[in-house]
């Protein structure tokens, strides 16, 4: 008997890789070996599927960023750079018709999408920030608001804004600039981490 997490697990691997809207009930039926039927059992409409299925990702993400935080032998620093990098191991499968898809079709998905972009960089990196700056990791004069906004918040606009930049670079090379050189010149001059060699 199928469940309900098969069909989100079935569809993540499929919108993600396919697009959202690209990708059809009918296709995702027949990957199952079910009818649209039995989709419809557990979705009411393909709009509350894609949700669903972008929220389930969100969890998963989210449970590991979880175990990112909890390790108390990473400074703030570190778990910034960690946190992101597991995003952009998510994101790096991603078709950017997935999330222009959502964009432009799916806005309760797309509403779900933004609320934990924001819930991401205003509260997890924000305060990974805020405390890196009190153990004197980070300059005292550093706006951590504006930081926030400018360089952490909707890195996947950037990442697929023109051209997916993963076809073009490794997911090391997309860390380093995205995220660790601009942290390298926010921080206080003697501190290093792994990431910073």
């Amino acid at each position: 008997m199928i469940t309900k997490q098969d069909i989100l697990k079935c569809s993540i691997e499929n919108f993600t890789k396919f697009g959202s809207k690209q990708f059809t009930l009918d296709e995702l039926a027949s990957k199952l070996g079910i009818s649209k039927k039995t989709i419809y059992q557990y979705f009411d409409s393909k709009q509350n599927l894609v949700t669903e299925s972008l929220i389930a990702l969100q969890d998963q993400y989210m449970a590991d960023v979880h175990v990112i935080l909890e390790d108390s032998e990473t400074d703030a620093i570190e778990k910034i750079i960690i946190t992101y990098k597991r995003g952009l191991e998510y994101l790096i499968d991603f078709k950017p018709s997935f999330l222009f898809g959502i964009k432009k079709y799916y806005p309760e998905a797309d509403i779900a999408y933004t609320v934990f972009s924001e819930k991401l960089v205003r509260q997890v990196a924000y305060n990974l920030l805020l405390e890196a700056q009190e153990n004197k990791l980070i300059k005292p004069d550093v706006n951590i608001d504006l930081i926030s906004e400018l360089y952490l918040f909707r890195v996947d606009h950037i990442l697929f804004k023109q051209n997916n930049l993963f076809e073009k670079h490794s997911l090391s090379e997309l860390l380093k600039h995205l995220i660790i050189f601009n942290l390298r010149g926010i921080t206080v001059s003697n501190y290093s981490n792994a990431y910073f060699e």
